[in-house]
């Protein structure tokens, strides 16, 4: 885990007067200083530059990340109705959906796991759920990108170790193969119950109990809902893997407690409701400080990697999606986002001397306690963070609910999608290659026996 310095004290007094200023009794306040981070947030984005490549953020932000900021400025536009940034974010949408449609662009592969190709596919869900400008007739659809991405998890579904589980990395050449994370897994769980609520498909919502009974199963969700962080796979066929990552981060317990939520909305089920709750007050427990979300791991020691100065943004998504589709927690909910985002709004104050394109004065930090104090902190997650926390407060019970195919949904679907073999798959071993390597191995065999006589000799 690579960690990032703390800035020095100059950078933490180099706050502008200009500020994030906001009303959140006012909504066009709040739209107005949404526009005014997700400006900033933006400014980091070079991929619609001109020999750039759509989509990517320049080093050294990863892929996911930002597949995670595109699925916040599809909520944004969702949300203010503002349109300025709907163009990149189609475009970078599209360009890394990859040569096979699922979001397994070739030039990630070094570095692809579940859970990259997962955030990319969420911001497709937002996009169909959101009803995003749909792409050309030509392209594939919202709906049928997230469809391949849970095609394929499917087919990775690995019973032999752990009892079941996605691993984190799709290719055992990289690192992180041998480890099972319930960021991959909930990725599968949060769009498995989304993708039954937009189709209907009772399909989809099977697999989403497997992956909520499979993370009890191995105690990665507890009694108590604590959402650890993974189990490493230490033999290959073995059913049990007690060797667990029991670290709790935001991002992780955010993705079920809105995956529950959503299974509640489809079923009806108390059960659900239950769960949904339970992971309410744990996350209450666990992330809020004095009204502000904090990363409890990480940030009050100053040592958040650049991946886990962007949890809190996500955790602030999916509670308000939370609140979208379980009216019951509409309120409790609120009453917890509203003092966060006074507190991320006023975090926003920053002027750094480099780091920042945005708003002169109006850079956010990480830390959101005290409020008002501007840590000197700047980046995609900062930014992400404080655009999540001031605009989902704009979530009203009963109107923003993400649309189903049945009420009014346009996205259209395949679900066969994601099946088709990639370009790089490695081709089946015939007789005639078995042939020639051995052939290979026997002419490098004699040659070593040849050079090791002629130094003897």
């Amino acid at each position: 885990m690579r960690l990032f310095p703390i800035l020095g004290v100059s950078s933490l007094l180099c706050n502008a007067a200009r500020a994030i200023e906001v009303n959140f009794d006012d909504t066009q306040s709040v739209k107005d200083a949404a526009s005014t981070i997700a400006f900033g947030l933006m400014s980091y984005y070079t991929g619609n530059n001109t020999g750039d490549v759509p989509g990517n953020l320049p080093d050294p932000y990863f892929w996911w990340k930002a597949g995670a900021m595109f699925g916040t400025m599809v909520d944004y536009w969702f949300l203010t109705g503002d349109p300025s940034h709907n163009e990149a974010t189609m475009q970078a949408l599209l360009h890394q959906r990859g040569e096979n449609d699922d979001f397994m662009p070739k030039n990630q592969t070094l570095s692809l796991g579940n859970d990259d190709q997962g955030f990319w596919a969420m911001a497709a869900m937002s996009a169909a759920e959101n009803n995003f400008p749909d792409p050309p007739d030509d392209m594939p659809q919202w709906l049928a990108l997230v469809q391949a991405a849970f095609n394929q998890w499917v087919t990775r579904w690995d019973d032999r170790s752990c009892g079941g589980g996605l691993r984190w990395q799709i290719f055992f050449i990289n690192g992180g193969f041998d480890y099972k994370n319930s960021i991959s897994n909930g990725c599968f769980f949060n769009l498995a119950a989304r993708l039954a609520r937009f189709t209907g498909n009772q399909t989809y919502a099977d697999w989403a109990q497997r992956v909520w009974d499979w993370e009890v199963a191995t105690g990665l969700i507890t009694d108590d809902f604590r959402v650890y962080d993974g189990v490493t796979v230490r033999d290959d066929n073995a059913a049990e893997c007690p060797e667990m990552d029991t670290n709790q981060w935001s991002y992780n317990a955010g993705i079920f407690l809105h995956g529950a939520a959503v299974m509640y909305n489809v079923t009806g089920d108390d059960v659900w409701l239950a769960r949904t709750r339970g992971l309410l007050d744990e996350a209450e427990r666990r992330f809020f400080t004095e009204g502000v979300m904090s990363e409890q791991r990480c940030e009050p020691f100053g040592f958040c990697n650049l991946d886990q100065r962007s949890f809190k943004g996500y955790l602030a998504r999916w509670m308000a999606g939370t609140a979208q589709v379980v009216p019951q927690t509409f309120d409790r909910i609120m009453a917890l986002l509203r003092p966060n985002a006074e507190g991320a709004a006023a975090a926003c104050s920053g002027d750094p001397v480099e780091g920042f394109r945005g708003m002169p004065g109006t850079a956010c930090g990480l830390q959101w306690h005290p409020r008002g104090f501007f840590d000197g902190l700047v980046g995609v997650g900062e930014q992400m963070n404080a655009l999540s926390a001031v605009m989902y407060t704009l979530i009203q019970p009963g109107r923003t609910a993400p649309v189903t195919a049945e009420t009014g949904g346009s996205s259209r679907g395949d679900p066969g999608a994601g099946m088709e073999p990639h370009s790089w798959d490695m081709p089946a071993i015939t007789t005639a290659d078995q042939v020639a390597a051995g052939f290979l191995t026997s002419g490098i065999a004699l040659s070593l026996v040849a050079g090791c006589i002629f130094m003897v000799k």
